[in-house]
């Protein structure tokens, strides 16, 4: 391994796709498509157009088939976080993949997933991630609010019911964006039934969502995660993936809560545990724009009133805009505050910052103040000015300590300085001179540079400082009398120097000093600053034309190394000037100093200073290389020579700088004075009488004439293009009617939609955040915090992290109750039909609500006829009291939310149609009646109603008999009481039974119970139950119905009926033919006993022969 050496991979150029594309457009020759149509135009020709016509009409297909309705796109410049519910059966690894996908994106590690886990996973995307539980109350809340939903399946053992449950609980609220995920691939051994399982999953998986649906899968697992390949390919998808809105999370506000918090005053919990609680709630808002003050209903536990709303810092923000390809360490940020992730936690008036206890180190078996400051008070023995006074503080490291008592002479010292104000020729102005005492002045300083001033700038710093450097400074350059000696450094020798004895950095009288090049080197120059270099070999040495004054103060400031006392800079002040002055000019100035002032200057590397002590550094400017010519910084030029002003180039180059110059148009001398003549016009000199007409008169008198002529000629240019424009409009009208263009109708309704959302965006664009939320409310995506008053308590009680906590805003009506009419459809997979009355749990918008159904159907004559039954394959009315939801709003309902059942538990799917009561239900009504005297066509009946009223208000209605004779009510009679009289087409029998058909209006019973399952204890959120069915009673209370006995099915005994013998008129008789006479039909009467004929019987032996 470590003979062979790595090869790199090379970079594998583009050859199609959007970046080769543009490489190709952007090179000279253009693309080679093109050069390619132009070399051989006939390769590229139509060679058959029934084909081209095919290929046309497909094309014209796949894109008809991708036009949506397109929508404002209202979403904000900082978009909330993406929702992505993890959704599948137990024990399938949604908590596996989730903790994958964080550290995919953050590079962290979560443990238990409790509550929304909201991460930054690009420059422009966030993603909150949300584990759904097997509640179908958990199902039905995430499928509301979801972006993208993450549906995790065990192909080991194929579709469950719950992931089937899920797909059209989403289908109901909106259809949010599906992504499949096969899971438990390892436990396959066959790689041929591992393809063929792939297959009918991803094909059946297609049936449900739509043909192409994508599909991931995970083949297995390493030490306990998903292979890291397939998690960050899954996560590029999830991050590039684009949204369609929904109608209903547009159209609302809603707040996925990651956070709550209880705000009731503890006293009054105390005394009263039941007390209603007040809770603030936070969370990013999403879909529309929310309004202080309004209602919200939170699925699970009720409506509500909003206390109070704001907006906080973002606890989880986008990173700042910068043209970078990834995001860094910093910025890849993870908030989960119920699962205990994200250290700093944000209030209205507070900040709290979360230190997890292994940070904390305290012993358990002591109690200690939970504050570190009030434990180091309690453990203080000493005041704090008795500590002060024992403290030793050393500057440098190796030097001697200094004590409080040294510190307090030296101030005295200097407290004791004095100042003479003396006046200077040279400046022309007072200066205040500095009077020291005469040991002061016998006193050697320390360090050993020059320093140079500028004209007035440095003297002002001498007067103003009363640091020793540049105090010896002076003294020195006074000392040497005309050009400034050629000093170095003294550095600490290896051998013979004392602890005390520290290198001191080099001083200077300005900061120009400091930064001279190397070309001004070691030879003693009279331009020399003055600048130290470090000898290693030698001890310090002055090498200059010194006085034998100066080799005697230099052996003096050897004994006493420890004083650095202070220098005479009062004398020789005109002549050190002009010869910093000229060194000045000399030296290369800094630019950036003189037109900020200030210069910070920026070592390009460490062995160009030397430390001292660990605080000082020693400049090295010979070393530099900054103030060359050719170096990166700009700022600095190293001048050639003094400027020569006898050259017109150099005048011309600052001439700009003063008044006469070129000015910008606003601030140019010229145009400030003709603005002046033409405010101020002529005038007239009272000492000579001249009058003085400004230039715009005078012009006006000569050019009257030609203004004429311009305004002749400008008013017919007008009118020419006023013409010129009303043909452009009216061609461009004719265009629009009658062209055929390529721009089509959907493609100039997206256009209006873009520009109402550009409108949309810029309308507030630049208001803060405080005033725009007055005016629009809080927008989407801001981080808020929603406190609610009157909560009950077992929701603060029974608080359960896993079930998600969700915020519905309502619109101005949606709070009230009222009847609705819908449109229903039992579902296809539930087992049972739907019976009329029997309550129903419907999730409807926000809301989960128990209610009880009417269910009818609508007849040819339009009456709305009521149904015992929901129809097996078909669509029905249903009529329901609830909560006012707008039209067009799909729901779902279930009859039972308790626990999970083998079979499909969702019963029945529909629409709102209608919100009010215009709709009657009619029920069918059969009165029956029997006849008791009976007059050819004419009938009495009685027993079908009991009064006299009762007939006259069915007088005229139609009856009929079971065996099908129609007939109509005519009159009441006296008696019995409630018999009428009837006619109908034939006559009666007397075992007839007469009945009337009739219909009566029945009313919707008014039931809403809203779902509290968020108030149930932990572990059984899931067990909620309503009114129950008469069904479920009387199974539950054992009741069981006595039957009617007609209602029996008996054995039919059917008697044998007697018939009278044909009696034929004899008239009749008469005219029949003598063969139908029915005489000749009687049978014969009996034969006498001498002409019947006697039987011969046979012996057995004849009866053989007959036989045979």
């Amino acid at each position: 391994m470590d003979g062979k050496v790595k090869k790199q991979k090379k970079h594998q150029q583009k050859h199609s796709g959007p970046k080769a594309e543009k490489k190709k457009l952007k090179k000279p020759g253009g693309s080679v498509e093109e050069d390619e149509r132009k070399r051989n135009p006939k390769a590229f020709s139509v060679q058959s157009a029934v084909r081209m016509a095919k290929t046309f009409h497909r094309a014209q297909d796949i894109k008809t088939k991708k036009h949506h309705i397109p929508l404002v796109d209202r979403t904000p410049l900082d978009p909330p976080p993406v929702v992505i519910v993890v959704v599948g059966p137990p024990k399938v690894g949604k908590s596996t993949l989730i903790r994958c996908l964080i550290k995919n994106f953050t590079r962290q590690k979560l443990g238990d997933i409790c509550g929304p886990v909201t991460i930054v996973s690009g420059k422009k995307r966030r993603l909150t991630f949300m584990e759904c539980n097997n509640d179908i109350n958990t199902m039905i809340d995430l499928a509301k609010v979801a972006d993208l939903v993450l549906m995790l399946i065990d192909a080991s053992f194929g579709f469950e019911m719950e992931t089937f449950e899920f797909l059209n609980i989403c289908q109901v609220h909106g259809f949010p964006r599906i992504m499949g995920v096969l899971t438990h691939l390892d436990s396959f051994k066959n790689n041929k039934s591992l393809r063929k399982t792939k297959k009918n999953l991803k094909h059946r998986f297609w049936t449900e969502v739509y043909q192409g649906a994508k599909l991931f899968y995970l083949s297995g697992m390493v030490y306990g995660e998903y292979q890291t390949q397939e998690v960050k390919n899954l996560g590029r998808f999830i991050s590039v993936m684009k949204f369609r809105p929904l109608v209903w999370q547009t159209s609302h506000p809603y707040v996925l809560v990651d956070r709550m918090e209880d705000l009731t005053d503890p006293e009054k919990v105390r005394t009263d545990p039941k007390c209603d609680r007040t809770v603030s709630l936070y969370g990013y808002l999403r879909g529309a724009h929310l309004k202080n003050k309004g209602q919200v209903h939170v699925p699970g536990v009720g409506d509500f009133q909003v206390s109070d709303v704001n907006f906080l810092p973002d606890p989880c923000p986008l990173p700042d805009a910068q043209k970078k390809r990834a995001l860094n360490e910093k910025e890849r940020l993870l908030y989960a505050p119920m699962a205990g992730v994200g250290g700093v936690v944000y209030d209205k008036d507070a900040v709290y910052i979360d230190l997890p206890a292994s940070h904390v180190n305290q012993l358990q078996e002591e109690v200690h103040p939970t504050t570190e400051l009030v434990q180091s008070l309690i453990e203080t023995h000493a005041t704090l000015d008795t500590k002060m006074a024992a403290s030793k503080v050393s500057l440098f490291s190796g030097s001697a300590t200094l004590d409080p008592a040294d510190i307090s002479e030296q101030t005295r010292e200097r407290e004791g300085l004095e100042e003479e104000c003396v006046w200077d020729p040279t400046t022309q102005r007072e200066r205040r001179k500095v009077i020291f005492n005469e040991k002061e002045e016998e006193d050697d300083v320390s360090g050993e540079s020059d320093s140079e001033e500028d004209d007035s700038e440095g003297s002002d710093q001498a007067d103003d400082e009363d640091e020793p450097s540049q105090v010896e400074a002076d003294r020195r350059a006074k000392a040497a009398g005309g050009a400034p000696p050629e000093k170095k450094q003294k550095v600490e020798s290896e051998a013979g120097r004392t602890e005390s004895s520290a290198e001191m950095p080099a001083f200077a009288d300005s900061e120009d000093d400091l930064e001279m090049s190397e070309e001004e080197g070691d030879a003693g120059t009279p331009g020399d600053s003055g600048h130290s270099s470090e000898e290693d070999d030698d001890p310090t040495e002055y090498e200059c034309g010194a006085t034998e004054d100066l080799w005697k103060k230099h052996s003096e400031r050897e004994c006493e190394e420890e004083e650095q006392g202070s220098l005479r800079w009062k004398e020789g002040l005109q002549q050190k000037a002009a010869e910093a002055f000229l060194r000045q000019q000399e030296a290369a100035p800094n630019l950036r100093k003189l037109v900020y002032g200030s210069v910070v200057e920026v070592q390009e590397s460490e062995e160009e200073e030397e430390e001292l002590g660990g605080l000082f550094r020693v400049s090295r400017p010979q070393k530099s290389k900054k103030v060359q010519a050719n170096a990166p910084d700009c700022s600095r030029f190293k001048p050639d020579n003094r400027h020569n002003w006898d050259v017109e180039e150099m005048l011309d180059s600052i001439r700009d700088c003063f008044v006469t110059g070129k000015w910008e148009e606003g601030q140019d001398a010229a145009t400030l004075l003709r603005q002046d003549e033409e405010l101020y016009g002529d005038f007239e000199d009272l000492e000579t009488g001249e009058v003085h007409m400004s230039q715009t008169e005078n012009a006006e008198d000569h050019d009257d004439e030609e203004e004429e002529i311009q305004v002749k000629m400008d008013d017919e240019e007008v009118q020419k293009n006023k013409r010129l424009e009303k043909k452009r409009r009216l061609k461009e009208r004719f265009d629009t009617e009658y062209d055929d263009d390529d721009a089509t109708y959907f493609d100039d309704l997206k256009e209006e939609m873009q520009k109402q959302a550009e409108l949309n965006r810029a309308a507030f664009q630049d208001m803060d955040d405080e005033s725009r939320v007055q005016y629009e409310g809080f927008r989407p995506g801001m981080y808020i915090r929603v406190e609610i008053c009157s909560l009950p308590c077992e929701f603060v009680k029974n608080f359960d992290p896993h079930y998600p906590i969700i915020l519905g805003g309502l619109g101005s009506s949606e709070g009230n109750i009222g009847f609705l009419q819908m449109r229903l459809k039992k579902h296809r997979w539930y087992n049972r039909i739907l019976k009329t009355k029997d309550p129903l749990i419907f999730s409807l918008g926000w809301r989960r609500f128990q209610t009880i159904p009417l269910y009818h159907i609508e007849d040819h004559n339009g009456r709305h006829r009521l149904l015992k039954y929901t129809p097996q394959h078909m669509h029905c009315g249903a009529s329901i009291w609830g909560p006012i939801t707008p039209q067009g709003s799909g729901f779902l309902a279930v009859q039972l939310v308790t626990g999970s059942k083998a079979t499909f538990r969702i019963a029945a799917t529909g629409v709102v149609l209608d919100l009010d009561k215009s709709v009657t239900i009619m029920k069918k009504l059969k009165l029956i009646g029997y006849p008791f005297k009976i007059f050819k066509n004419t009938c009495f009946v009685k027993g079908m109603f009991n009064t006299v009223l009762e007939v006259a208000k069915f007088e005229g209605a139609s009856v009929r008999t079971v065996s099908g004779i129609r007939g109509q009510i005519k009159k009441a009679l006296s008696s019995p009481t409630g018999a009428f009289r009837a006619t109908f087409e034939d006559r009666l029998l007397m075992s007839d039974i007469v009945f009337l058909r009739s219909w009566y209006p029945v009313s919707v019973p008014q039931l809403y119970n809203p779902v509290t399952s968020l108030l149930l204890p932990a572990g059984q959120k899931d067990s909620w139950s309503g009114m129950r069915t008469l069904g479920q009673l009387k199974h539950d209370l054992g009741i069981r119905n006595q039957p009617k006995a007609d209602s029996l099915y008996k054995p039919i005994v059917r008697a044998k009926r007697h018939f009278n013998p044909l009696h034929v008129p004899k008239e009749l008789q008469k005219a029949l033919p003598f063969k139908s006479k029915p005489k000749q039909q009687q049978p014969k009467g009996r034969t006498p006993r001498d002409l019947q004929r006697p039987s011969v019987i046979r012996e057995p032996h004849e009866r053989k022969v007959s036989r045979t």
